[in-house]
């Protein structure tokens, strides 16, 4: 390594640069990823001292139909992960324990970890419950005093935030490589991919391995002659733009060579949704109707709280039945039929609207025997725009919108304050206590 070392400061010496600038800028990393493990089943290890070193599952509820959300390193020694169905669990790990999701645990301990985080350096962008990144600065991207960060970062978390939390840290370049690094060593892991490295250590990696390749874009580029990271790093910059058919294919070229720079977005969420896979008691069309309307009341009152609008509603729902599995959820019996409807609308805010295009959505549903027994419904608010894009109609004040908007405000404002449930349609009243709020690992719900 000395001899190597030597030579680059011989070859720098000769072309009149200074060697040691530019091994320190070779060594630079711009950004720490903070990945916890297994994060839900852990928190409730950290919780439940009884199940700490035993195979937990964490479910939606207890019912074979459903599936594991989330499976402690122990259980995934068995082979247990997300999306495994509970009976399969069962056969596979016989002493595994099953746990209901507690979301508000989670999100407690979220706070904790992101402050744990905070007293060693600020955080740039929480991602997820479970992801947060922080982007160095100064003498901070050397590589030596990066490591001594994520060191410090791992044990601020066990000090601050629970002793058997345990997190998996990336250093690198740019966020999204960072990430990469993340996923490379878990569980309790740390990986520095410095820009010398990048090379050797994206070609030994899947496809999948990448962010933002799932298995359509696996195929897609498959079936361009793209199967090893070798033959993807090979592509010039505009052969990528021509696989993804975007600028996304020119991000991420730029990306895999390690240029720091991130994603220009709007600024908020481009839909807002919520999922509910039914108990039995809840598998009629009436409570499933139920259940759609209170999912449909919960994601209007977080539209309404980022203000934004939405330009489109969509309705999903899985029956019970022999059909394969086509879409929608993993959460439920391993056969059945699925249905979806979306459908444009005029921007729009008030839940009063709102349930008016569920409602008429909801009656394009099938009523064969195939679509009898529903498992599973989700409702999505999609097409949102922020108040500042939202384009005014003429007749506001004519035809009710402003009024209904009031009224929809109105009762956020009474609902976040005693309770969610507190003001809410008559109809709701069979799912009350149905569809408590969960938390998507890409959400933290401030507003529940």
């Amino acid at each position: 390594m000395a001899d190597a070392t030597a030579e680059s400061g011989r070859q720098a010496g000769a072309t009149g640069r200074k060697p040691a600038a530019k091994r320190t800028a070779r060594r630079e990393l711009n950004w720490i990823f903070v990945d916890l493990n297994s994060y839900f089943a852990s928190c409730e290890q950290e919780d439940r001292p009884e199940l700490r070193n035993r195979p937990v599952a964490v479910v939606p509820l207890e019912a074979d139909t459903t599936c594991c959300i989330a499976a402690s390193y122990e259980a995934k020694a068995f082979g247990v992960k997300t999306g495994t169905m509970v009976g399969e669990a069962r056969r596979m790990c016989p002493g595994i324990v099953f746990v209901e999701a507690r979301h508000e645990l989670y999100v407690e301990y979220h706070h904790r970890i992101v402050a744990a985080v905070e007293s060693c350096l600020p955080v740039t962008a929480v991602l997820s419950i479970d992801e947060m990144a922080c982007r160095l600065l100064g003498r901070e991207r050397e590589l030596t005093e990066a490591l001594r960060l994520g060191e410090r970062v791992k044990q601020a978390i066990r000090e601050k935030a629970g002793g058997t939390l345990r997190c998996s840290v990336g250093l690198a370049p740019n966020r999204w490589l960072a990430k990469i690094a993340s996923d490379m060593e878990k569980p309790d892991g740390m990986v520095a991919l410095t820009p010398e490295l990048l090379g050797e250590a994206l070609a030994g990696l899947q496809l999948r391995d990448l962010p933002g390749i799932g298995a359509r874009t696996e195929k897609r580029l498959q079936e361009q002659g793209i199967r090893t990271m070798p033959e993807l790093l090979a592509q010039s910059r505009e052969q990528m733009h021509g696989l993804w058919g975007s600028v996304w294919g020119d991000r991420l070229w730029y990306w895999l060579r390690g240029e720091d720079f991130d994603l220009e977005d709007s600024g908020h969420a481009q839909s807002i949704g919520h999922q509910h896979v039914l108990a039995p008691e809840l598998r009629t069309m009436e409570k499933a109707w139920a259940v759609a309307l209170k999912l449909l009341h919960k994601a209007g009152m977080r539209m309404r709280k980022e203000g934004l609008w939405a330009s489109r509603v969509g309705v999903s729902a899985s029956f019970v039945g022999k059909a394969p599995v086509r879409s929608v959820s993993a959460f439920g019996p391993g056969r059945a039929e699925s249905w979806h409807r979306e459908v444009a609308i005029a921007e729009c805010q008030d839940t009063a609207t709102l349930i008016e295009v569920l409602r008429r959505l909801w009656a394009t549903m099938p009523r064969d025997k195939a679509h009898a027994q529903p498992f599973f419904v989700g409702v999505t608010l999609g097409g949102l725009v922020s108040d500042a894009e939202h384009a005014l109609t003429l007749f506001e004040h004519e035809d009710g919108s402003l009024q209904r908007r009031r009224l929809a405000q109105a009762m956020d404002a009474v609902n976040r304050k005693y309770g969610l449930s507190t003001l809410a349609p008559a109809t709701m009243l069979a799912a009350l206590k149905a569809a408590p709020t969960r938390i998507a690992f890409a959400s933290i719900p401030e507003l529940f």
